[in-house]
């Protein structure tokens, strides 16, 4: 019996791995594909030659699309986690949900944590390098030499992090133990460079959140039709037509040889046509459009903004008058064991809400500082350089969306016990996993 037992034990453990192994693969799969459509709608055309540099367009491009996937399953995976909680907390005994268990989300975490560490130190910089590089002078060009010079800079770039990270632990805890666990690359080096660039993304985070906030009410404004009141739109079509038509007259006028006046006039007449266009989308636009989508898009809003603010108000006042409500680190209820809402799955999904909204208001609001205002892709015409910088900075602000969202107390839930479900199921080699 003993023996049946443990055979039996295995074969479940086998086969929720691969059940497990599967959702992995095809969840990562809509993400790929999905990213691959929204890279190559921006991606410059020209690039697409036919010789050398196009292979090494399109490696980089397979790893940005990459990568941009990981950052798309490292927005959704907190979602998900909280929506599944409420599902397995309303249909506990359902057969055909028993799948979506906590050794499932525990994966998924782990998985993404180990693809950002991936993407961010390997794939990324791999990338960049090889896109940059042209081979060593006396060495015979191609790939192979690309490869090379890609391979080494990396080695390069490897060490002089190395070195600043040591140097930094030095400075910050000169301590024979802290700088001899230095040497244990996988258990302490790596998580701790990537702690290092979580909290630089949470920096980014708490600084383009507002930014974007304020930012959203402008881009809405921008992308949906404004209502008409006390305004002539056939007056203000047919005041544009003549400005057209005069300016389009004056550069027929100039000679070929002024091209300081006639680029400043293809400008402006490029302007006019643009302000033409918003203005002939307004009035083919509905009464509907006009007069309801848009107020009430702006009062969801002020009424997102308005709760974001005061759930983030209440708990840094929790914080500062309770000391029990700092995070203790992976206490706590875990997946499927307690709603993370006094309000079920209303609250769940406003938290949800809530978290897909700072994500859309902080990448506003990372393109809208002035510093990061060149790396706006535009369609059709966004250069792989660009494309890569882009991927790296939206993995950065999504890897520390998670540590953001849990600091600022807009939810609360806990991987430590994800497994505990399975741990009848599963034998002990399933140990070596840490809770995230």
């Amino acid at each position: 019996m003993e023996g049946q037992d443990e055979v039996s034990a295995r074969e479940q453990h086998f086969h929720s791995q691969v059940r497990e192994s599967t959702i992995c693969f095809l969840l990562f799969a809509v993400l790929y594909i999905v990213s691959y459509f929204i890279i190559t709608r921006y991606k410059r055309k020209s690039d697409e030659q036919e010789d050398e540099d196009a292979i090494v367009n399109r490696i980089s491009l397979f790893l940005s699309t990459f990568t941009l996937a990981v950052s798309a399953g490292a927005v959704l995976l907190l979602p998900f986690s909280i929506i599944s909680n409420e599902i397995l907390l309303s249909f506990p005994q359902n057969y055909y949900i028993q799948w979506l268990n906590g050794s499932l989300i525990h994966g998924l975490w782990n998985l993404a944590s180990l693809f950002s560490n991936l993407c961010l130190f390997v794939l990324m910089p791999f990338a960049f390098f090889f896109l940059e590089s042209e081979g060593f002078a006396g060495l015979k060009k191609g790939i192979r030499a690309r490869i090379l010079e890609t391979l080494v800079m990396l080695m390069l770039l490897a060490l002089l992090i190395l070195g600043i990270v040591w140097v930094a632990s030095a400075l910050i805890d000169n301590d024979a133990a802290s700088m001899e666990s230095l040497y244990d690359l996988w258990e302490f080096y790596l998580p701790y460079l990537y702690s290092c660039i979580s909290l630089m993304g949470c920096l980014l985070l708490l600084l383009c959140t507002p930014v974007g906030l304020s930012r959203m009410f402008t881009v809405m404004g921008q992308l949906l039709v404004k209502p008409t009141i006390l305004e002539d739109l056939d007056e203000q079509i047919y005041i544009i037509t003549l400005e057209e038509e005069a300016l389009q007259r004056r550069l027929n006028g100039l000679s070929s040889s002024v091209e300081h006046n006639i680029t400043e006039l293809e400008q402006e007449l490029d302007n006019v046509k643009t302000l033409k266009t918003k203005l002939e989308r307004r009035k083919k636009a509905s009464a509907w459009e006009r007069n309801l989508v848009y107020p009430a898009v702006m009062v969801l809003l002020l009424i997102e903004t308005s709760i974001s603010v005061l759930l983030v108000a209440c708990n840094i006042l929790c914080l500062l008058v309770d000391e029990t409500a700092m995070p203790k680190g992976t206490r706590g209820p875990g997946i499927g064991n307690a709603s993370l809402s006094a309000f079920g799955f209303v609250g769940a999904a406003l938290e949800i809400i809530l978290i897909f909204y700072l994500m859309v208001s902080s990448v506003v609001g990372f393109y809208s500082l002035r510093f990061f205002g060149n790396f706006i892709p535009k369609k059709d015409d966004t250069t792989m350089t660009k494309i890569i910088g882009n991927c790296v900075s939206i993995l950065v602000l999504s890897s520390a969306l998670p540590v953001m969202s849990r600091t600022l107390g807009l939810h609360k839930l806990h991987l430590s016990d994800t497994s505990r479900d399975s741990e009848t199921a599963k034998p002990s080699a399933n140990g070596h996993q840490k809770a995230l």
